[in-house]
């Protein structure tokens, strides 16, 4: 099994590199790792060099974007309370460490090296960590192998498991002695926590999932986004988070198909935001040819809009909307092209957790693909969510259907079915809101239970 591991490692390695010709997320997974044991020496030796010594450092490992986001608040806690305690943040894809290579609370970002026990033994020689944090999914045998061997506790934080993983088959032996190497597991849900039981594995917490602390302090910001308030004023906006091609096509099929144009009932005028999951222009570019008609703006065309600038000053070309389009010809104040589009395109990343303030009802992509994104974001500003069919991974999109918060849908049918109601209906949309944002402030503190655990004399 050893060595069907290790292959399997190698292997996983080469397709990136023969995929990276075709796919720019594949190359930066493998360029990301050609002489990166080097780059931590070199960084590392930087931080020995600022502090007098190396010692005290924390290790945060996290897959990607999402569990960054359960890393996040813990990270930013842990810094506040120990400032001169180094942080070094590892990622394994390039969406996570490319969004958050300059992150400000961590001393190193670094993509994580393949687990191998050469790069195992010299990473953690050169990191030199007191304590290791990782997040929800990570169980890299060879380092998780080589931190017991020298008594550095490592600790799993927000992790949910399920009758169907390895871990729990009676031929998961293998798998399961990986588990044995954990000080301690937070968990997100009892249901987890008996499983592990179950397999002999005592040293486990049910802490919640640190996500709701992070939700509740955006939700608890000021930052606004300009454009999109102006874009969404006196209308019944639909907030389209991380979607893919299959959502983009349910939510084209829903506007083209409705018989009264973009207005709701109640008389207000339905506007869609759209933030993709891929930014890239070419993905950009299907959308706007998928929601060809409509009237559409682009953030990056408007970034640099403020309400309270001279109109005058503020004007869009006809270069940055539909041609077809003969009320939008030429150069119009971005007040006007803002109001009177229908849809809006988030064409960069980052700003997602922000924008759903500005919406009436969220649809979280992923859905129709390998799973959901995250949901929390959306039901902490207090609005109905909607998500695809593939949610059952996903606790909180089970605990907020089953309280009536979110819904499930299948189909364009469905979908629509579930939009009529919550546009038509403001009472039945503002008690599912309420019921999203009331389940968020009743999730809130895993954060501080774990680094209480961590740090159980302070």
């Amino acid at each position: 099994m050893t060595i069907l591991y290790h292959t399997s490692l190698y292997l996983y390695l080469f397709a990136s590199l023969i995929a990276g010709f075709f796919s720019r997320k594949a190359a930066l997974f493998y360029r990301g790792r050609r002489g990166l044991l080097k780059r931590v020496e070199s960084e590392m030796a930087k931080i020995a060099a600022e502090r007098g010594c190396l010692k005290d450092v924390v290790w945060f490992h996290c897959a990607s974007v999402g569990e960054f986001e359960q890393a996040r608040p813990v990270i930013e806690k842990h810094k506040n309370l120990y400032p001169d305690a180094p942080v070094v943040l590892t990622f394994f894809s390039p969406s996570g460490f490319e969004l958050r290579k300059n992150y400000s609370f961590a001393d190193a970002v670094f993509y994580l090296p393949m687990d191998t026990k050469g790069n195992a033994t010299k990473f953690i020689e050169l990191v030199n960590p007191a304590k290791v944090i990782f997040v929800k999914y990570e169980f890299w045998r060879n380092y998780l192998g080589e931190l017991k061997k020298r008594g550095v506790p490592v600790y799993l934080i927000s992790a949910i498991f399920r009758e169907d993983q390895h871990f729990f088959k009676w031929w998961g032996g293998y798998f399961r002695g990986v588990l044995k190497y954990f000080e301690h597991l937070f968990v997100q849900d009892s249901h987890s926590e008996s499983l592990l039981k179950g397999i002999g594995i005592e040293n486990v917490t049910v802490c919640g999932d640190t996500r709701f602390d992070r939700v509740k302090e955006v939700t608890g910001t000021s930052v606004k986004i300009d454009p999109l308030a102006l874009f969404s004023q006196d209308s019944l906006c639909m907030v389209a988070g991380s979607t893919w091609p299959a959502d983009e096509e349910i939510l084209a099929g829903f506007l083209k198909s409705r018989e009264s144009g973009l207005s709701a009932e109640s008389g207000l005028p339905f506007k869609l935001v759209i933030a993709p999951h891929e930014v890239d222009e070419s993905h950009i570019n299907k959308i706007t040819n998928l929601f060809s008609g409509f009237k559409i703006v682009r953030f990056s065309e408007t970034k640099n809009f403020k309400s309270e600038d001279n109109p005058s000053e503020n004007c869009m070309t006809d270069s940055v909307l539909p041609a077809d389009k003969p009320s939008f010809a030429g150069r119009k104040p971005l007040q006007n092209i803002l109001k009177e589009a229908d849809i809006f395109i988030i064409d960069t990343i980052g700003i997602l957790s922000v924008a759903y303030r500005y919406g009436s009802v969220a649809y979280i992509g992923g859905g129709f693909g390998t799973g959901i994104h995250n949901i929390l974001e959306a039901a902490s500003y207090g609005i109905p969510v909607i998500f695809g069919p593939k949610f059952h991974k996903f606790k909180e999109a089970k605990d907020l259907i089953s309280l009536g918060g979110a819904s499930s849908v299948d189909s364009l049918e469905s979908f629509s079915r579930q939009m009529i109601q919550v546009l038509n209906q403001p009472v039945l949309r503002k008690s599912r809101g309420e019921i999203s944002k009331e389940y968020v402030e009743k999730n809130l503190g895993a954060t501080s239970a774990i680094l209480a655990s961590i740090y159980p004399l302070n």
